[in-house]
């Protein structure tokens, strides 16, 4: 091999680790799951558009597969359900030209409930031309072909990338389908027919897809009999089956209600509202805000069969005679509009506040807040301009700003990687941090995020407030609690108290360690009961509910 030849692969090869550490370190930030599950930021970039809808598959009037999905620039999540099969829901972390980085895919029971652990949980790493799978027992290794896509059947979404690629080579293509029910990689064979149909060869069964321009699948049909179908966003929402469970479990004392309301600028937002059914009078409530990237109302995340904070939350305070009103975020489930800075966000939280004062059950005099990770740094934002709430809650708010944080992340992951042991990790950080800083002058999002200081506004709140923090946190350092709660104290608040639980990671799940790269091996899925209770006791002193009557 030629000098320049070697000169060219070495750069190619510090290129890719640099953008895998910068962006790896963005997202850990954003959801401290970036190195756990490879995925990208889902709000990186506030222009990029966001597509949301569902894809059928019909055999003469039954309806056969419903999958419904939501892909941003850099990422796809979705649920598959076959007819009498196990649920599977999946994320795709995107690379550059329509290829895919890593699948994480947990399996459900037909009949599980929001409740109810996954039966299994898959990780599936692309490297070069080797698939990695990561199971409960164990990784394993298989060889595969450069670009091939790690895919699933009926995960039209995710096929959607083989489609892309064809229209956006203008021609003939030839592709590899890594089939993760399987583990064995096939050939894909992509055929244009005209300008708006794609024929997909896969072991030499046919499908055929009518595509847009951009090799969006609009439809097709799969043999002599089955037709596919895409709806839009707004159609996939009239569907009754496979929509998000947020029903109370069955032996809550307390109401769910689907409700919808007005954000900034006019925009809806939907979410649900749970009220004890065991309390006599007006009750307290309190709004949850999601940590960064795109959630939904629980903050579902997929960790460890599916991680839902917020509908814990919902269900330990309902119990204690607390409203819960818990919304999903823009773009995500029931709400539209369009990406926002965090300021956006707390605009929306002040919608919510509003609407909660207009209900007839809920006290608007005794109304807080819950936030974690970046809803921990927009709950403060709330309450400096919301001065009557009964007082905030803050898991792992940071408080120091989002270009510190992501640094420290770099240089962490770095340090912990050990097939970095023959690189120059200090040169290599630098690299990194350089590529970031860039960043910080491309996108509205970022700009405020990584510039934004949590403290100064931490001097401005004056309504009571409890900072919780987990001790092994990787993404949102300990000490940063004692640093808010400080700042907050040194502004004239005369009501904070701080609290660190040894052995809790950024989810406040039981986790030695704290490092995100390995929250794919968490055996639990649940925020831990003592974080739970202690956020409880402190809200149940501040907003003051009334007891709920115990059955008879």
């Amino acid at each position: 091999m030629d000098t320049q030849h070697q000169s060219q692969m070495d750069r190619s090869r510090d290129e890719s680790i640099t953008l895998r550490y910068t962006m790896a370190a963005i997202v850990a930030a954003l959801i401290g799951l970036a190195l756990a599950l490879g995925l990208s930021p889902r709000r990186a970039h506030a222009q990029d558009a966001v597509e949301s809808g569902a894809f059928l598959v019909r055999n003469a009037k039954d309806t056969l597969v419903i999958e419904r999905f939501r892909r941003t620039a850099t990422g796809i999540t979705a649920t598959t359900l076959v007819m009498g099969q196990p649920r599977i829901e999946y994320t795709v972390a995107l690379g550059p030209n329509n290829t895919a980085t890593s699948v994480t895919l947990d399996i459900y029971a037909p009949t599980a409930t929001a409740d109810d652990k996954a039966l299994g949980h898959v990780v599936t790493r692309v490297s070069g031309d080797s698939m990695h799978v990561e199971l409960a027992q164990g990784t394993q290794h298989f060889a595969s072909k450069p670009r091939a896509v790690p895919s699933l059947n009926n995960a039209f979404a995710l096929f959607e990338l083989f489609t892309r690629q064809a229209r956006a080579a203008g021609k003939d293509t030839a592709g590899w389908f890594f089939a993760l029910q399987g583990g064995v990689t096939v050939p894909v064979q992509l055929t244009l027919i005209g300008t708006d149909s794609i024929v997909a060869t896969i072991s030499n069964q046919s499908q055929r897809y009518k595509v847009d321009a951009t090799g969006r699948i609009l439809g097709g049909t799969i043999g002599a009999d089955m037709v596919i179908e895409r709806l839009s966003a707004a159609a996939a929402a009239n569907l009754k089956v496979g929509k998000p469970d947020y029903s109370p479990p069955k032996d809550g004392p307390y109401t769910a209600e689907e409700v919808t309301l007005k954000g900034q600028n006019g925009i809806t937002l939907g979410g649900t509202l749970t009220i004890p059914n065991s309390v006599v009078g007006r009750v307290p409530a309190i709004v949850t805000i999601t940590g960064s990237g795109q959630q939904d109302r629980d903050e579902y995340i997929p960790v460890a069969g599916g991680y839902r904070p917020f509908r814990q939350v919902a269900d330990t305070l309902a119990r204690r005679g607390i409203a819960v009103l818990r919304l999903d975020d823009r773009t995500v489930g029931a709400s539209g509009g369009a990406i926002g800075t965090s300021a956006d966000y707390a605009e929306d939280v002040k919608a919510a506040l509003a609407y909660l004062r207009t209900r007839k059950e809920i006290d608007g005099t005794r109304l807080g807040l819950v936030g974690h990770s970046e809803g921990g740094m927009i709950a403060p934002l709330v309450a400096t301009t919301e001065p009557a709430l009964a007082g905030i809650v803050l898991f792992a708010g940071p408080a120091y700003n989002g270009l510190d944080i992501i640094h420290y992340q770099q240089r962490n992951a770095i340090a912990h990687d050990t097939s970095l042991a023959k690189l120059d990790k200090d040169s290599l950080a630098k690299v990194s941090a350089a590529a970031l800083d860039s960043m910080a002058k491309k996108d509205v999002w970022f700009g405020f995020f990584l510039t934004y200081d949590p403290l100064a506004t931490a001097k401005k709140v004056k309504v009571p407030t409890l900072v919780l923090q987990g001790q092994t946190d990787q993404q949102v350092t300990f000490e940063q609690a004692e640093k808010l709660g400080a700042a907050m104290k040194a502004g004239g608040n005369k009501d904070v108290t701080v609290q660190v639980f040894p052995e809790m990671n950024h989810l406040f799940i039981h986790d030695p360690d704290g490092n995100p790269a390995g929250y794919a091996k968490l055996k639990s899925n649940k925020v831990e009961p003592q974080a739970l209770g202690v956020m409880a006791d402190w809200l149940v002193a501040h907003l003051k509910p009334a007891e709920p009557k115990k059955a008879m």
